[in-house]
């Protein structure tokens, strides 16, 4: 399905606080210095590449209505390289939680498990898996770790953490 919904951010400015934006040495979780919350970029015109390029997935895909606007759900959806990445507003770090969210973000987990693909919840600096029927709170996952997923079959039924030098050494 293509999207066919044209949407612009509006007043959402809730990336700029979640993600980390390395062009300007911001650290995910603090607003950005350019950010006028509810207003938009101070420097729009002149703003970084990474922010130019960013398009959370409720602008991107016309299947999140209008509960999942980042400034509404306190979550900032975004595609990783296996999944997708729910990243929560530092001050609801359990919006995630309620509905319709909870449920939709355990569907997508069970749809991954069959497709090999991940949900995660990142809540503060703690990563959340989400499986379809329980939740493995990984702690603070560092740039120099990943996430190991124990499964029988497609089912995942364990995870952990572990460096990048463990999984190239075998």
């Amino acid at each position: 399905m293509t999207s066919s919904v044209k949407r612009s951010c509006g007043d959402c400015t809730l990336c700029c606080k979640v993600m980390a934006i390395e062009a300007l040495a911001k650290p995910a979780n603090t607003w950005c210095r350019h950010c006028k919350p509810g207003r938009g970029c101070a420097t729009y015109s002149a703003r970084p590449g990474e922010c130019e390029d960013f398009a959370c997935l409720w602008l991107a895909s016309d299947l999140l209505d209008e509960r999942w606007k980042p400034n509404r759900s306190k979550l900032v959806l975004t595609t990783s390289e296996d999944g997708i990445e729910v990243r929560c507003d530092p001050g609801s770090p359990n919006a995630w939680r309620g509905e319709p969210y909870a449920g939709d973000i355990r569907a997508w987990a069970a749809e991954g498990e069959r497709n090999d693909m991940t949900v995660v919840v990142i809540a503060g600096q703690r990563l959340i898996l989400i499986t379809p029927d329980r939740e493995f709170d990984l702690g603070i996952v560092g740039p120099d770790e990943r996430i190991v997923r124990e499964v029988e079959g497609t089912k995942v039924v364990g995870a952990r953490v572990v460096k990048d030098s463990q999984i190239s050494d075998g």
